[in-house]
Protein backbone atom coordinates (compact mmCIF):
# COMPACT_ATOMS: atom_id res chain seq x y z
CA UNK A 1 0.00 0.00 0.00
CA UNK A 2 1.33 3.43 -0.84
CA UNK A 3 2.14 6.09 1.64
CA UNK A 4 -0.77 8.38 2.17
CA UNK A 5 -0.10 12.09 2.10
CA UNK A 6 -1.43 13.94 5.05
CA UNK A 7 -2.47 17.38 5.05
CA UNK A 8 -2.36 20.20 7.64
CA UNK A 9 -4.53 23.15 8.09
CA UNK A 10 -3.25 25.59 9.75
CA UNK A 11 0.65 26.60 10.39
CA UNK A 12 0.49 28.25 13.94
CA UNK A 13 2.85 26.19 16.73
CA UNK A 14 0.51 22.82 16.60
CA UNK A 15 0.53 22.59 12.67
CA UNK A 16 4.15 23.30 11.80
CA UNK A 17 5.34 20.98 14.50
CA UNK A 18 3.54 18.04 13.71
CA UNK A 19 2.95 18.61 9.76
CA UNK A 20 7.17 18.30 10.24
CA UNK A 21 6.76 15.33 12.11
CA UNK A 22 4.77 13.82 9.24
CA UNK A 23 7.69 14.48 6.71
CA UNK A 24 10.35 12.92 9.35
CA UNK A 25 8.42 9.52 8.99
CA UNK A 26 8.27 10.11 5.92
CA UNK A 27 4.96 10.94 4.27
CA UNK A 28 4.74 13.54 1.37
CA UNK A 29 3.19 16.58 3.63
CA UNK A 30 0.88 19.47 2.52
CA UNK A 31 0.51 22.15 4.76
CA UNK A 32 -1.98 25.24 3.95
CA UNK A 33 -2.78 28.38 5.83
CA UNK A 34 -3.98 31.62 4.82
CA UNK A 35 -0.90 33.65 6.17
CA UNK A 36 1.43 34.49 3.10
CA UNK A 37 4.12 35.94 5.49
CA UNK A 38 3.70 32.37 7.41
CA UNK A 39 3.81 30.37 3.85
CA UNK A 40 7.16 32.28 2.38
CA UNK A 41 8.85 31.79 5.61
CA UNK A 42 8.35 27.95 5.64
CA UNK A 43 8.65 27.66 1.46
CA UNK A 44 12.20 29.24 2.94
CA UNK A 45 12.68 26.82 4.87
CA UNK A 46 12.34 29.22 8.04
CA UNK A 47 10.03 29.28 10.93
CA UNK A 48 9.32 32.06 14.19
CA UNK A 49 8.49 29.35 16.09
CA UNK A 50 10.95 28.59 18.92
CA UNK A 51 11.04 24.85 19.28
CA UNK A 52 14.71 22.88 19.52
CA UNK A 53 15.63 20.90 16.82
CA UNK A 54 12.53 21.93 14.70
CA UNK A 55 14.39 23.98 11.94
CA UNK A 56 16.89 21.34 11.49
CA UNK A 57 13.95 19.04 11.08
CA UNK A 58 12.04 21.00 8.96
CA UNK A 59 15.40 21.41 6.95
CA UNK A 60 16.37 17.70 6.68
CA UNK A 61 12.44 16.73 5.31
CA UNK A 62 11.86 19.80 3.11
CA UNK A 63 11.74 17.68 -0.06
CA UNK A 64 8.49 15.82 1.41
CA UNK A 65 7.08 19.30 2.41
CA UNK A 66 4.63 21.65 0.19
CA UNK A 67 3.74 24.99 1.68
CA UNK A 68 0.61 26.85 0.30
CA UNK A 69 -1.62 29.64 0.98
CA UNK A 70 -4.19 28.09 -1.98
CA UNK A 71 -6.60 25.35 0.08
CA UNK A 72 -7.41 23.46 -3.36
CA UNK A 73 -3.67 21.63 -1.97
CA UNK A 74 -5.72 19.91 0.36
CA UNK A 75 -7.58 17.90 -2.15
CA UNK A 76 -4.48 16.00 -2.98
CA UNK A 77 -4.41 14.54 0.71
CA UNK A 78 -5.48 11.43 2.29
CA UNK A 79 -5.61 12.84 5.81
CA UNK A 80 -6.20 16.35 6.60
CA UNK A 81 -5.63 17.62 9.66
CA UNK A 82 -7.12 20.81 11.71
CA UNK A 83 -3.96 22.26 12.98
CA UNK A 84 -4.61 25.94 14.41
CA UNK A 85 -3.62 26.63 17.88
CA UNK A 86 -6.86 27.39 19.73
CA UNK A 87 -6.48 30.92 21.40
CA UNK A 88 -7.60 31.76 25.23
CA UNK A 89 -8.40 35.00 27.39
CA UNK A 90 -7.16 35.67 30.90
CA UNK A 91 -10.02 33.50 32.29
CA UNK A 92 -9.27 30.03 29.93
CA UNK A 93 -12.45 30.59 27.66
CA UNK A 94 -11.60 29.06 23.77
CA UNK A 95 -11.84 31.59 20.57
CA UNK A 96 -13.40 28.10 18.43
CA UNK A 97 -14.11 30.07 15.32
CA UNK A 98 -10.15 29.75 13.96
CA UNK A 99 -11.02 25.61 14.33
CA UNK A 100 -14.74 26.29 12.61
CA UNK A 101 -13.45 28.43 9.78
CA UNK A 102 -10.82 26.03 8.88
CA UNK A 103 -13.25 23.37 9.10
CA UNK A 104 -15.36 24.89 6.38
CA UNK A 105 -12.40 25.75 4.30
CA UNK A 106 -11.23 21.54 4.88
CA UNK A 107 -15.01 20.54 3.43
CA UNK A 108 -15.24 22.69 0.65
CA UNK A 109 -11.91 21.42 -1.14
CA UNK A 110 -11.26 18.11 0.02
CA UNK A 111 -12.88 14.80 -1.55
CA UNK A 112 -15.71 12.66 1.31
CA UNK A 113 -13.10 10.02 0.83
CA UNK A 114 -10.42 12.14 2.68
CA UNK A 115 -10.22 11.55 6.74
CA UNK A 116 -10.64 15.00 8.43
CA UNK A 117 -8.73 15.03 12.13
CA UNK A 118 -9.63 17.84 14.36
CA UNK A 119 -5.91 17.97 16.42
CA UNK A 120 -6.82 21.54 18.31
CA UNK A 121 -8.26 21.05 21.51
CA UNK A 122 -11.76 21.44 21.36
CA UNK A 123 -14.45 21.34 24.46
CA UNK A 124 -16.23 18.20 25.22
CA UNK A 125 -19.26 18.05 22.84
CA UNK A 126 -17.75 19.75 19.80
CA UNK A 127 -16.40 17.27 17.54
CA UNK A 128 -20.34 15.79 17.52
CA UNK A 129 -21.98 18.60 17.19
CA UNK A 130 -19.91 20.31 14.26
CA UNK A 131 -22.23 19.62 11.13
CA UNK A 132 -20.00 17.72 9.24
CA UNK A 133 -21.39 14.43 10.53
CA UNK A 134 -19.38 11.68 8.61
CA UNK A 135 -18.10 8.59 10.10
CA UNK A 136 -14.69 10.24 8.17
CA UNK A 137 -14.24 12.89 11.11
CA UNK A 138 -11.75 12.03 14.03
CA UNK A 139 -10.08 13.82 16.92
CA UNK A 140 -7.52 13.22 17.85
CA UNK A 141 -5.75 14.20 21.24
CA UNK A 142 -3.14 16.66 21.01
CA UNK A 143 -0.31 16.13 23.54
CA UNK A 144 2.90 18.60 22.22
CA UNK A 145 4.79 20.42 25.23
CA UNK A 146 5.85 23.88 24.62
CA UNK A 147 9.51 23.45 24.61
CA UNK A 148 9.60 19.59 23.56
CA UNK A 149 7.38 19.89 20.91
CA UNK A 150 9.12 17.74 18.61
CA UNK A 151 10.23 15.00 20.89
CA UNK A 152 6.44 14.69 21.27
CA UNK A 153 5.44 14.96 17.87
CA UNK A 154 7.98 12.71 16.90
CA UNK A 155 7.78 9.67 20.38
CA UNK A 156 4.15 9.69 21.31
CA UNK A 157 3.62 7.28 24.65
CA UNK A 158 0.01 6.59 22.82
CA UNK A 159 -2.08 8.24 20.25
CA UNK A 160 -5.30 8.49 21.55
CA UNK A 161 -8.24 8.64 18.84
CA UNK A 162 -11.96 10.30 19.09
CA UNK A 163 -14.21 8.98 16.29
CA UNK A 164 -18.79 8.43 15.89
CA UNK A 165 -18.70 4.87 16.82
CA UNK A 166 -15.52 3.38 18.45
CA UNK A 167 -16.97 0.09 17.54
CA UNK A 168 -16.28 1.17 13.71
CA UNK A 169 -13.41 0.75 11.61
CA UNK A 170 -10.83 3.30 11.34
CA UNK A 171 -10.04 5.00 7.81
CA UNK A 172 -7.43 2.26 6.48
CA UNK A 173 -5.25 5.43 5.28
CA UNK A 174 -5.45 7.02 8.75
CA UNK A 175 -4.61 4.21 10.96
CA UNK A 176 -2.02 3.35 8.25
CA UNK A 177 -0.43 7.20 9.22
CA UNK A 178 -0.88 6.48 12.99
CA UNK A 179 1.08 3.07 12.83
CA UNK A 180 3.72 4.72 11.65
CA UNK A 181 4.59 5.95 14.94
CA UNK A 182 4.84 3.07 16.92
CA UNK A 183 3.22 3.63 19.77
CA UNK A 184 -0.42 2.33 21.20
CA UNK A 185 -3.26 3.40 19.63
CA UNK A 186 -6.41 4.42 21.89
CA UNK A 187 -9.72 4.29 20.18
CA UNK A 188 -12.67 5.96 21.92
CA UNK A 189 -15.90 7.63 21.11
CA UNK A 190 -15.28 11.53 20.23
CA UNK A 191 -16.54 12.97 23.65
CA UNK A 192 -13.85 10.81 25.99
CA UNK A 193 -11.59 11.68 23.85
CA UNK A 194 -12.19 15.07 23.82
CA UNK A 195 -12.18 15.01 27.91
CA UNK A 196 -9.24 12.98 28.00
CA UNK A 197 -6.98 15.32 26.33
CA UNK A 198 -8.35 17.71 29.45
CA UNK A 199 -8.19 14.60 31.97
CA UNK A 200 -4.48 15.04 31.41
CA UNK A 201 -3.62 18.57 31.92
CA UNK A 202 -5.98 18.41 35.23
CA UNK A 203 -3.85 15.90 36.50
CA UNK A 204 -0.78 18.12 35.89
CA UNK A 205 -2.27 20.91 37.44
CA UNK A 206 -3.18 18.99 40.72
CA UNK A 207 0.69 18.13 40.60
CA UNK A 208 1.64 22.10 40.35
CA UNK A 209 -0.59 22.58 42.93
CA UNK A 210 -0.10 20.29 45.77
CA UNK A 211 3.65 20.70 45.06
CA UNK A 212 3.70 24.79 45.35
CA UNK A 213 0.81 24.49 48.35
CA UNK A 214 3.63 22.31 49.96
CA UNK A 215 6.28 24.17 49.02
CA UNK A 216 4.75 27.49 50.72
CA UNK A 217 4.93 25.20 53.97
CA UNK A 218 8.32 24.67 53.36
CA UNK A 219 9.44 28.54 53.52
CA UNK A 220 6.97 29.23 56.48
CA UNK A 221 8.56 26.24 58.90
CA UNK A 222 11.74 26.15 57.71
CA UNK A 223 11.70 23.09 55.14
CA UNK A 224 13.61 22.62 52.27
CA UNK A 225 11.17 21.21 49.25
CA UNK A 226 13.83 20.14 47.08
CA UNK A 227 15.00 17.78 49.55
CA UNK A 228 11.48 15.92 49.77
CA UNK A 229 11.39 15.49 46.03
CA UNK A 230 13.52 13.30 46.00
CA UNK A 231 11.54 10.90 47.96
CA UNK A 232 8.51 11.67 46.09
CA UNK A 233 10.17 10.44 43.05
CA UNK A 234 11.22 7.20 44.61
CA UNK A 235 7.52 6.44 45.86
CA UNK A 236 6.03 4.48 43.06
CA UNK A 237 2.61 5.73 43.09
CA UNK A 238 4.33 9.64 42.56
CA UNK A 239 7.02 8.12 39.89
CA UNK A 240 10.41 9.45 38.98
CA UNK A 241 8.37 11.63 36.25
CA UNK A 242 6.21 13.22 38.32
CA UNK A 243 5.91 16.95 37.77
CA UNK A 244 6.17 18.19 41.26
CA UNK A 245 9.02 20.65 40.92
CA UNK A 246 7.70 24.20 42.29
CA UNK A 247 7.07 27.22 40.22
CA UNK A 248 4.76 29.99 39.81
CA UNK A 249 1.28 28.72 39.10
CA UNK A 250 0.05 27.24 35.97
CA UNK A 251 0.81 29.53 32.71
CA UNK A 252 0.66 28.66 28.87
CA UNK A 253 -3.16 28.81 28.55
CA UNK A 254 -3.48 25.20 27.33
CA UNK A 255 -4.11 23.68 31.28
CA UNK A 256 -5.86 27.02 32.41
CA UNK A 257 -8.33 26.58 29.58
CA UNK A 258 -9.13 22.79 30.78
CA UNK A 259 -9.38 23.97 34.50
CA UNK A 260 -11.90 26.05 33.08
CA UNK A 261 -13.98 23.59 30.79
CA UNK A 262 -14.38 21.31 33.48
CA UNK A 263 -15.87 24.42 35.79
CA UNK A 264 -17.87 24.88 33.23
CA UNK A 265 -19.00 21.82 32.48
CA UNK A 266 -19.25 20.92 36.51
CA UNK A 267 -21.84 24.27 36.81
CA UNK A 268 -23.97 23.44 33.78
CA UNK A 269 -24.91 20.16 34.74
CA UNK A 270 -25.39 20.52 38.12
CA UNK A 271 -21.80 19.28 39.72
CA UNK A 272 -19.19 20.72 41.81
CA UNK A 273 -16.67 22.37 40.87
CA UNK A 274 -14.91 24.08 44.49
CA UNK A 275 -11.75 21.91 43.75
CA UNK A 276 -10.74 23.00 40.25
CA UNK A 277 -11.96 26.27 41.15
CA UNK A 278 -9.68 26.09 43.95
CA UNK A 279 -6.74 25.02 41.81
CA UNK A 280 -7.13 28.34 40.01
CA UNK A 281 -7.13 30.35 42.73
CA UNK A 282 -4.13 28.74 44.22
CA UNK A 283 -2.24 28.96 40.95
CA UNK A 284 -3.06 32.93 40.59
CA UNK A 285 -1.82 33.48 44.23
CA UNK A 286 0.90 31.95 43.72
CA UNK A 287 1.65 34.16 41.04
CA UNK A 288 2.10 36.88 43.16
CA UNK A 289 4.82 35.52 45.13
CA UNK A 290 7.62 37.70 43.38
CA UNK A 291 5.53 40.38 43.58
CA UNK A 292 5.00 40.34 47.29
CA UNK A 293 8.73 39.68 48.20
CA UNK A 294 9.53 42.66 45.89
CA UNK A 295 7.12 44.86 47.81
CA UNK A 296 8.44 43.63 51.04
CA UNK A 297 11.91 44.26 50.86
CA UNK A 298 12.47 47.07 48.48
CA UNK A 299 12.66 49.97 50.46
CA UNK A 300 9.91 52.83 50.02
CA UNK A 301 12.12 55.52 49.58
CA UNK A 302 14.16 53.64 47.12
CA UNK A 303 13.84 54.12 43.37
CA UNK A 304 15.01 51.06 42.30
CA UNK A 305 16.45 49.90 38.61
CA UNK A 306 15.28 46.46 38.35
CA UNK A 307 16.68 43.35 36.12
CA UNK A 308 14.58 40.72 34.56
CA UNK A 309 15.97 37.38 33.32
CA UNK A 310 13.42 35.66 31.18
CA UNK A 311 9.61 36.61 30.53
CA UNK A 312 8.51 33.57 28.64
CA UNK A 313 5.96 31.76 31.08
CA UNK A 314 8.99 28.76 30.61
CA UNK A 315 12.17 27.59 28.96
CA UNK A 316 12.58 26.78 25.14
CA UNK A 317 9.53 28.57 23.69
CA UNK A 318 8.19 32.19 22.70
CA UNK A 319 5.05 32.32 24.19
CA UNK A 320 4.57 34.65 27.05
CA UNK A 321 0.86 33.80 27.83
CA UNK A 322 0.10 34.33 31.65
CA UNK A 323 3.72 34.37 31.92
CA UNK A 324 4.35 35.41 35.93
CA UNK A 325 6.95 37.77 34.42
CA UNK A 326 4.69 40.02 32.63
CA UNK A 327 2.30 39.78 35.99
CA UNK A 328 5.42 41.35 37.93
CA UNK A 329 6.36 43.95 34.99
CA UNK A 330 2.93 44.90 35.51
CA UNK A 331 3.02 45.44 39.06
CA UNK A 332 6.38 47.66 39.51
CA UNK A 333 5.39 49.37 35.89
CA UNK A 334 6.59 52.68 37.86
CA UNK A 335 10.15 51.72 38.06
CA UNK A 336 13.12 51.46 35.29
CA UNK A 337 13.19 47.51 34.18
CA UNK A 338 15.78 46.37 31.92
CA UNK A 339 15.30 42.53 30.53
CA UNK A 340 16.92 39.77 28.83
CA UNK A 341 15.29 36.76 26.69
CA UNK A 342 16.66 34.27 24.17
CA UNK A 343 13.38 34.17 22.68
CA UNK A 344 11.89 37.55 23.08
CA UNK A 345 12.87 41.18 22.34
CA UNK A 346 9.55 43.31 22.88
CA UNK A 347 6.68 43.11 24.85
CA UNK A 348 4.17 44.99 23.28
CA UNK A 349 1.84 45.75 26.07
CA UNK A 350 4.82 47.14 28.14
CA UNK A 351 6.14 50.02 26.56
CA UNK A 352 8.13 50.33 29.73
CA UNK A 353 10.64 47.59 29.46
CA UNK A 354 13.73 48.27 27.56
CA UNK A 355 14.91 44.71 26.19
CA UNK A 356 18.85 44.19 25.87
CA UNK A 357 21.52 41.86 24.64
CA UNK A 358 22.39 40.17 27.05
CA UNK A 359 22.09 39.10 31.22
CA UNK A 360 24.88 41.41 32.08
CA UNK A 361 23.44 44.66 30.26
CA UNK A 362 20.40 44.01 32.26
CA UNK A 363 22.13 43.85 35.12
CA UNK A 364 24.40 46.52 35.22
CA UNK A 365 23.91 49.17 37.98
CA UNK A 366 20.41 47.45 39.02
CA UNK A 367 19.20 46.92 42.91
CA UNK A 368 17.09 44.30 42.19
CA UNK A 369 17.59 41.06 39.89
CA UNK A 370 14.74 38.79 39.07
CA UNK A 371 15.46 35.44 37.15
CA UNK A 372 11.81 34.60 36.17
CA UNK A 373 12.40 31.84 33.45
CA UNK A 374 14.96 28.99 34.10
CA UNK A 375 16.04 29.30 30.29
CA UNK A 376 20.06 27.09 30.04
CA UNK A 377 20.97 30.85 28.90
CA UNK A 378 20.32 32.11 32.26
CA UNK A 379 21.24 29.04 34.59
CA UNK A 380 24.57 28.50 33.16
CA UNK A 381 25.58 32.49 33.94
CA UNK A 382 28.04 32.83 36.65
CA UNK A 383 26.28 34.28 39.12
CA UNK A 384 29.32 35.80 41.10
CA UNK A 385 30.15 37.96 37.81
CA UNK A 386 26.70 39.01 37.40
CA UNK A 387 25.84 40.11 40.85
CA UNK A 388 28.90 42.48 40.74
CA UNK A 389 27.43 43.93 38.10
CA UNK A 390 24.63 45.29 40.27
CA UNK A 391 24.15 48.43 42.31
CA UNK A 392 26.13 47.77 45.83
CA UNK A 393 23.99 50.17 47.61
CA UNK A 394 21.31 47.57 47.81
CA UNK A 395 20.95 44.04 46.10
CA UNK A 396 17.50 42.08 46.40
CA UNK A 397 17.69 38.88 44.20
CA UNK A 398 14.59 37.10 43.84
CA UNK A 399 15.26 33.39 42.22
CA UNK A 400 11.70 31.36 42.11
CA UNK A 401 13.55 28.15 40.64
CA UNK A 402 16.48 28.39 42.31
CA UNK A 403 19.37 29.11 39.92
CA UNK A 404 21.33 30.55 41.92
CA UNK A 405 23.18 27.97 44.11
CA UNK A 406 25.49 29.30 46.91
CA UNK A 407 23.89 32.90 46.60
CA UNK A 408 26.40 35.56 48.17
CA UNK A 409 23.58 38.21 49.07
CA UNK A 410 21.59 38.30 52.29
CA UNK A 411 18.36 39.42 50.69
CA UNK A 412 17.89 36.38 48.28
CA UNK A 413 14.50 34.52 48.28
CA UNK A 414 13.81 31.21 46.23
CA UNK A 415 10.58 29.10 46.28
CA UNK A 416 10.26 26.37 48.95
CA UNK A 417 12.89 27.10 51.31
CA UNK A 418 12.71 29.76 54.37
CA UNK A 419 14.77 33.21 53.60
CA UNK A 420 18.37 33.34 55.00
Amino acid sequence: MNNPIIGFAGLTHLGVNSAVASAVKGFKTVGYDKNDDVIKSLSAGETKIQEPELREYLNSCFSLLNFSTNPKELAKCDIVYISTDVPTDENGQSDLDPVIELLEVVDRNVPETTAIVILCQVPPGFSRNIKHGSPQLYYQVETLIFGRAMERALNPERLIIGCADPNLKMHEKFWQFLSAFSCPILQMRYESAELCKTAINLFLAANVCTSNSLAEVCELIGADWSEIMPALRLDKRIGNHAYIETGLGISGGNIERDLSTVSDLSYEYGGNATFINGMVAHSRYRKQWPIQIFFQNVPRDLNPRVAILGVTYKPNTHSVKNSPALALIDAISGYEIKAYDPAVSILPDFSNVDFVGTAFDATKGAHVLCLMTPWTQIKTINFDDLIKTMNPDFQLIIDPFRLIKKPPISLYFSLGERAK
